[in-house]
């Protein structure tokens, strides 16, 4: 019997790193996809992170936002040596380079035939919860529990708390600005004050409770992002879990403290709800009131993955979008004043709300600009359950679909010649006539059935700060900034982003 269970242990570990790779590798080929030969087990990955680990270390290209070789270095390699047919090896698994709008709008629209699949075991340290669900358990949590706490009605009621962080954030910077050599100028580094605002937004508008109570939570979440950037293509790395034990067992830790930290809010909160307390009107509440009414069916370790869900995905994707819109506005002068002249048209200096944010069309172009050249996320993945067409594209079953994001944004034959350059007018008609009229070849935030539901929630909350801050100052890069976008999960600036603040006269 211990013969016969070695045979079997070992028939199918050929099956998986040698048989299964070159029978899929022939089936691509076979249709004119090329890629670098297989090598058993890693395939390419050892190159990736080889080439990642040079591209931080290289100046950024002489376009400032020429990203691509930079953030993405080895799928740039791929396309340029094999062109837009082609395909990468992630260890034994290929990974299909999809860059069609029409096979792409196919692959998001049939989520049940390409799902999450094999989803990286370190990613569930940080976005577990819905994003990790398929099928009827994913379409059930989200109609149901999901779905009605991102409405519109709701988001509308959390426009004064978005108001109230920021508004705090401002006061600030005005003491800053009086206190100042000349008092009318200041240099920031705006990246980290946006990054604890976003903090402090999330903390009040999806759990219900301060930035002060969860400080703990986002630092450790903080730690966790890096440690899993770092070591997300090195885990399929022969003996991983031997060579990195140290960073393997800190991961285990920071998981169990923060799950326990987050326990204790959710018995704190469901202890209040019944005794009678109000909601705060934040999701965390209504989830947990809609499970003490009998309406939904969530356990505890449901709740606490969500909330994971919330502190992980609400800071990371609205403090760097907000950050690289600062940016560019600054480089941008131009264009941050006639987003201010629409934002003082619609509000004055009286605090956004959310109708006047619906009506800012300059604002919506300029945020979708920056979206397009620095989305929150560069890439998605899919996995083919099942022998799949894609147009006339076979996809067999076990291939992995890469959809390079940023690549896509930056694309010349879909965007033309200035495809890196900051132009909002070319969203002026929308995000439907942009992009030679491909609507799907803009989706930072994804597309079809499951695009991202926290979408309206970000870029609400972008508007509410920019106009904010549009308010009362302008601001232009310092010349000590320093341009180095770096890839920690989210796209975040290595070293800041710093501008000098001018108040506006009153």
């Amino acid at each position: 019997m211990v013969v016969i269970m070695v045979v079997r242990w070992v028939w199918k570990m050929v099956k998986w790193l040698w048989l299964n790779p070159k029978r899929l590798e022939k089936l691509l080929r076979d249709q004119g996809l090329q890629a670098n030969p297989y090598r058993f087990w890693v395939g390419d990955l050892a190159k990736m992170v080889n080439m990642q680990e040079q591209a931080k270390s290289m100046p950024l290209h002489p376009h400032p936002h020429d990203l691509v070789p930079r953030i993405s270095p080895f799928v740039h390699h791929t396309v340029t040596k094999y062109g837009k047919n082609s395909f990468m090896w992630y260890g034994p698994t290929p990974s299909l380079i999809l860059t069609n709008p029409e096979q792409i709008k196919e692959v998001f629209n049939k989520y049940h035939e390409f799902t999450r699949g094999h989803m990286n075991p370190l990613m569930y340290y940080l976005s577990p919860g819905l994003v990790t669900y398929e099928g009827d358990q994913w379409a059930k949590l989200r109609r149901k529990m999901i779905n009605p706490a991102f409405s519109l009605d709701k988001l509308k009621a959390l426009i004064p708390t978005f108001a109230q962080s920021y508004n705090g954030m401002i006061r600030e910077w005005e003491k800053m600005v009086s206190l100042s050599d000349d008092g009318t100028s200041e240099e920031v580094d705006v990246w980290p004050w946006f990054s604890n605002m976003s903090r402090d937004v999330i903390s009040k508008a999806a759990v219900g409770s301060s930035y002060e109570e969860g400080r703990q939570i986002f630092d450790l979440i903080t730690e966790q992002t890096q440690l899993v950037s770092y070591h997300q293509h090195r885990y399929y790395l022969p003996f991983w879990r031997f060579v990195h034990a140290k960073d393997k067992r800190r991961m285990e830790g920071i998981d169990r403290t923060v799950n326990e930290s987050l326990k204790g809010i959710i018995q704190k909160k469901e202890k209040a709800l019944k005794a009678g307390e109000a909601t705060k009107n934040d999701i965390l509440g209504r989830l947990i009131e809609s499970n003490l009414k009998g309406t939904t069916e969530l356990s505890m370790m449901d709740l606490i993955e969500e909330c994971k869900l919330f502190y992980f995905a609400g800071q990371e994707t609205t403090s760097t979008f907000l950050v690289w819109t600062i940016m560019l506005l600054s480089r941008h002068l131009d264009w941050q004043t006639r987003a201010r002249d629409e934002v003082l048209q619609v509000f004055g200096k009286q605090t956004p709300d959310f109708d006047g944010l619906s009506r800012l069309t300059i604002v919506n172009m300029i945020l979708y600009e920056v979206l397009r050249l620095y989305p929150p996320a560069t890439y998605t993945d899919k996995l083919a359950e099942k022998d799949m067409k894609l147009g006339n594209l076979y996809v067999p079953a076990g291939v992995q679909i890469y959809i390079p994001l940023l690549m896509l944004n930056h694309d010349q034959e879909t965007w033309g010649s200035d495809a890196k350059e900051f132009k909002p007018e070319r969203f002026r008609e929308g995000i439907s006539k942009a992009g030679k009229g491909n609507s799907v070849a803009f989706f930072p935030f994804g597309w079809g059935p499951r695009i991202c539901i926290g979408q309206n929630f970000a870029l609400f909350e972008v508007k509410t700060a920019l106009s904010l801050i549009l308010q009362r100052f302008w601001f232009e890069l310092s010349p000590s900034y320093s341009h180095a976008p770096s890839l920690a999960m989210a796209m975040r600036p290595k070293h800041g982003i710093h501008v000098i603040l001018h108040k506006l006269e009153s």
